[in-house]
Parts: C-alpha cells; sequence; structure tokens
C-alpha cells in the first residue's frame, strides 16, 4: 500500500511548477487529488490526465485564489467530489515586485489577497472538512525569513505572514491532530524561475550545492508531511534550498 491511499488532497495553484510536481506526488503516493488553477485550464487538465494515466485519480478546479467566494467553492466541491479532506497545500501565489518607492499600492492589495488573506480563507473553509490527523501545508518561500534582493519587499511580507499563520493555526487546529507546517523553496527551477533566467548565475552562487532545485524535491518535503512519518511535526518550518547562503 501507498502511505497516503484512502486520502484526499487539493493542491491550489496545481497546474504547473511546483504545485503540479506536489499533486502528481500525492498522487503517486495514493491521495484523490484536487489541483485548483486560475487561468491555465490546459496545464491543469495535462496535469490530471498525467495523473489518470499513472493510474491515480485527480480533477481540475477552476479557483481565483483571491477571491473569497471562489475558494469556498473550490474547498466544498473537492470535499464533496471525493468524500472529505484529508491533506490541503496551499501553494497557490503571485510576486510582485517594486520598491518601496515605486510600488503600488494596488500590487501591494493582491500580493496579499492572493498570498496571504488567500490561503486564511482555503483553511478556514478546509477545516469545516478536514478529517482529524489532518494535514495542513503552506508553501512559503524562503524569502520569508530574509530579503535576498531589493524590490521583493512584499513579496516577503506575505511570506513571512504565512509563516506567522502557519504557526498560528497549529495551535488553533491541534485539538483534532491536525497539523501546520510550512514548506520554504528556494530557488526551484520553473518556468517562473528558470534555472536559466536572469537571477540564474546569482542564485546558484549563493547556494553551497550549486544548482537549482526541482519540482519533485519540493514534492518529497510535502509528501513526508502529509504522511504519517510527520505525527509529531507541527508548527514547524522545512526549508528546500539547498544550503542558500544569503
Amino acid at each position: 500500500m501507498s502511505r497516503l491511499d484512502g486520502k484526499v488532497a487539493l493542491v491550489t495553484g496545481g497546474s504547473r511548477g511546483i504545485g503540479a510536481a506536489i499533486a502528481k506526488r500525492l498522487a503517486a503516493d495514493g491521495a484523490k487529488v484536487a489541483l485548483s488553477y486560475s487561468s491555465s485550464p490546459d496545464a491543469a487538465d495535462a496535469v490530471v490526465a498525467e495523473i489518470a494515466a499513472a493510474g491515480g485519480e485527480a480533477a481540475a478546479l477552476k479557483a481565483d485564489a483571491g477571491s473569497e467566494e471562489e475558494t469556498r467553492s473550490l474547498v466544498d466541491e473537492t470535499a464533496a467530489r471525493f468524500g472529505g479532506l484529508d491533506i490541503l497545500v496551499n501553494n497557490a501565489g503571485i510576486v510582485r515586485m517594486g520598491t518601496v518607492d515605486s510600488a503600488s499600492l494596488e500590487d501591494l492589495d493582491r500580493i496579499y489577497a492572493v498570498n496571504v488573506r488567500g490561503p486564511f480563507v482555503t483553511v478556514q473553509a478546509a477545516a469545516q472538512h478536514l478529517r482529524d490527523g489532518g494535514r495542513v501545508i503552506n508553501i512559503g518561500s524562503i524569502n520569508g525569513e530574509r530579503a535576498l534582493i531589493a524590490g521583493m519587499s512584499m513579496y516577503v511580507m506575505s511570506k513571512f505572514a504565512l509563516g506567522g499563520l502557519t504557526r498560528g493555526w497549529a495551535h488553533d487546529l491541534a485539538a483534532r491532530g491536525i497539523t501546520a507546517n510550512v514548506v520554504e523553496p528556494g530557488p526551484i527551477d520553473t518556468d517562473m524561475n528558470p534555472a536559466e533566467g536572469p537571477m540564474a548565475d546569482r542564485m546558484t552562487h549563493m547556494v553551497p550545492l550549486k544548482r537549482y532545485g526541482q519540482g519533485d524535491e519540493v514534492a518529497a518535503a510535502v509528501a513526508f508531511l502529509a504522511s504519517d512519518d510527520s505525527s509529531y511535526i507541527n508548527g514547524a518550518t522545512l526549508v528546500v534550498d539547498g544550503g542558500l547562503i544569503a
């Protein structure tokens, strides 16, 4: 038996990059997986098809992480479709660049809506469906520990906030045996942050392993936290950054 057999997982922002890798890994470990997308239906359908081809079960559901109504509907639909919920992975997130003297309040409000308010609403809705012993896993960032470059203050703020929420939820949900943890990836090779991109040389120089990470390596950490092997890990931060030194 796979270690997540019989479990139901929801991965927000699961159509590409780290989210897609997480959805596929949880399905490979036996979970039924719902993955959300906001603007990439073809990519989301491709992930579902790959999971199905490997013998798993998955569904792609459209939802804007910044919309309370769509987020609550996403959680309810997942639970109704698969008969409950055991694992919630808050992966959906956006980046808005801008120094303090150039950033717009519109960008600040949007990044807060998606990266902070979105996970809060998702967890609030999921709490009604999560079975005892469930898992909440938030995908943060090494930028939730420190700011690496100029122009990232809004994103940094949002990931610091997500870490704080995670540690609070670890207490809020503990009476039901539900744990809440955060995974903080470093430079990961995705279409948004390619290993051959403009920041690659600088990022690679700061990583002792001298390479970008892969989505599968983040997914492996999430799969561990989703499993019974992590039953006594709560309110923790698991960093997946190759030992990055800022």
